[in-house]
């Protein structure tokens, strides 16, 4: 299927959709770092991009994000057309925003279609990566108050000092008791720590693989 790259064994028991953030498409070196390193006969990952990223992919041309139904849409048919027992939801900065509004509605619906006996598979977990809690420098502007209501367990990665919400003003924020949070060291917004901090990029990402693996495989 076009706009995708999928990584791990097709009859793996377990599926990850991984969308990008606002900035980088599903080829990023830290997308694909996540998804190879995550990937094998146990999980699946599945990137997908937003309609606004395949168009850039197209011409070259930047474009800022689309609006968010445009962008809600897409995740509800992305996670029909790779439906699975055992799906997972994750997303970096805006990718994991769209599937943290998204995924709710996935479990509420499976659970009104199996009262009609359906089989509907819906998520089973959702891992946000870099959540984007505030535009740098603009608290005001808080976009995570639905996460304290949040009922799907949750897996939250966030580097130790995100601009977009780090540690210090992460752990004053009402989160929903279904999260989980896995603080990357000295991460950045790109989970990147400076040289002084004792630990590098591939650390850290090989640190994020290994939380997203244990939180998938004990759901």
């Amino acid at each position: 299927m076009k706009n995708v790259i999928i990584n791990g064994a097709d009859d793996a028991p377990n599926r990850v959709l991984l969308a990008h953030g606002a900035g980088a498409g599903m080829e990023h070196a830290v997308m694909a770092s996540l998804a190879k390193g995550l990937a094998d006969k146990h999980i699946q990952v599945i990137r997908f991009e937003f309609p606004f990223m395949q168009k850039t992919r197209l011409d070259g041309r930047r474009r800022p994000p689309d609006r968010a139904p445009a962008l809600l849409a897409c995740w509800q048919d992305m996670a029909a057309q790779f439906a699975h027992p055992r799906l997972f939801l994750a997303g970096k900065s805006l990718g994991g925003r769209m599937a943290s509004l998204v995924v709710d509605k996935l479990r509420a619906d499976e659970l009104r279609m199996n009262e009609l006996e359906a089989e509907e598979p819906a998520a089973k977990g959702l891992i946000l990566l870099g959540f984007p809690f505030t535009p740098p420098n603009k608290p005001e502007q808080f976009r995570g108050e639905h996460l304290a209501n949040l009922m799907t367990p949750t897996l939250l990665i966030q580097g130790e000092r995100d601009n977009f919400g780090n540690k210090a003003a992460v752990q004053n924020y009402d989160l929903s008791p279904q999260i989980q949070t896995m603080w990357v060291t000295d991460g950045d917004h790109s989970f990147s720590p400076r040289k002084a901090s004792g630990t590098n990029l591939d650390q850290n990402l090989s640190a994020i693989v290994a939380a997203m693996r244990s939180f998938i495989l004990e759901r």
